[in-house]
């Protein structure tokens, strides 16, 4: 807010004014009052009235500014009553009013939309765990009968990959009230993730070379093993008709970090694509050829990367390879974003 500004707002009172003073400058030179006094009369009436607008923008700049000010700071600017005190002038007080009145409204907008969000959050968990049960009776049977047909096999492994990032996108957007952060063991949870791809990469005949393992990291274990997850399945289902698959997996830990490094021989990744891999539902080049891909996967890891505090990059090339590289620092417990 500037004095400037702030007399363009005020011109008509300002010439209101002048018309004033020049009536009553007119009258006292009709009763032929001395021009002293005269002067004397104009000097603090224009006084009275400068001093009168300059304590008014004063008070009013004051409180203005602190409310440009508080809404700057301010992520959510609906709370930017809770920063105002009463600014003692009436407009201020108006202002005061309608902007309570507004952090009112969006509060309870805010909740009823949490509230919402947490019923349907509640209720994608219910039925994920419901629909898990006849997979989980499918994929015993599977088991039971390794005759079936691979391409059935691959299909509800794919149908259970798919179920899996319904749960944990509904549980990332809340992810800090789930996760537990303690030391976890890069070689079990592959191990626990290698299990549960074990049938498909067994029809696969794929070949698996893991080493350097024996690394504890800073992390939540089940979602790290999700992420693990993720990352296979993204390698099973890219890998190239014509060759046999190879995952390479291997730790290495570089000054305060853990770099944990997933390599397949697959199709790779068009570079004009590399950059977007990670955006939300993008399935690129490769998903168009007919890779059953939504596109959700590596948001969902990367998302739960960064709501964790650890890295994730990938580099490729195409027709020859694809690596997927985690990195944990050994702070992460402190460096979590909530």
């Amino acid at each position: 807010m500037t004095f400037r500004n702030y007399l363009k707002d005020h011109i008509a009172l300002i010439l209101m004014n002048g018309i004033i003073l020049l009536m009553i400058l007119i009258f006292l030179r009709a009763f032929r009052v001395e021009v002293s006094a005269v002067f004397v009369v104009v000097c603090l009436y224009v006084a009275a009235m400068i001093l009168s607008l300059l304590w008014d923008f004063i008070r009013k700049k004051k409180f203005y500014d602190h409310l440009i000010n508080s809404m700057q700071e301010l992520d959510k600017k609906y709370l930017v009553s809770e920063m105002i005190s009463s600014p003692g002038f009436y407009e201020g007080e108006i202002w005061t009013e309608v902007l309570a009145d507004c952090d009112k409204s969006m509060a309870e907008q805010v909740a009823e939309y949490r509230r919402q969000n947490q019923l349907f959050r509640e209720y994608i968990e219910t039925w994920v765990h419901e629909a898990k049960i006849p997979i989980a009776s499918m994929r015993l049977m599977c088991h039971n009968h390794p005759d079936l047909d691979a391409r059935m096999i691959a299909q509800l492994k794919q149908l259970d990959d798919d179920i899996n990032n319904v749960l944990f996108y509904a549980r990332s957007e809340n992810a800090q009230k789930d996760y537990i952060i303690k030391e976890t063991s890069l070689k079990k949870v592959f191990h626990e993730v290698a299990m549960n791809n074990r049938v498909i990469l067994q029809l696969m005949d794929a070949e698996i070379a893991a080493r350097d393992l024996d690394i504890l990291v800073m992390t939540d274990e089940k979602w790290l093993e999700f992420m693990l997850g993720q990352i296979i399945s993204n390698s099973i289902k890219y890998c190239d008709a014509e060759r046999k698959l190879k995952l390479e997996i291997w730790a290495e830990e570089i000054s305060d970090k853990v770099m944990l490094h997933f390599r397949d021989n697959g199709i790779g990744i068009p570079a004009s694509d590399l950059p977007r891999v990670f955006d939300k539902t993008f399935t690129g080049e490769n998903g168009r050829k007919g890779a059953a891909s939504t596109g959700m996967g590596l948001y969902i890891v990367r998302n739960l990367c960064d709501k964790l505090g650890h890295g994730i990059n990938i580099s490729s090339q195409e027709s020859e390879y694809t690596e997927v590289t985690l990195t944990f620092s050994r702070n992460d417990f402190y460096k979590m974003r909530h």
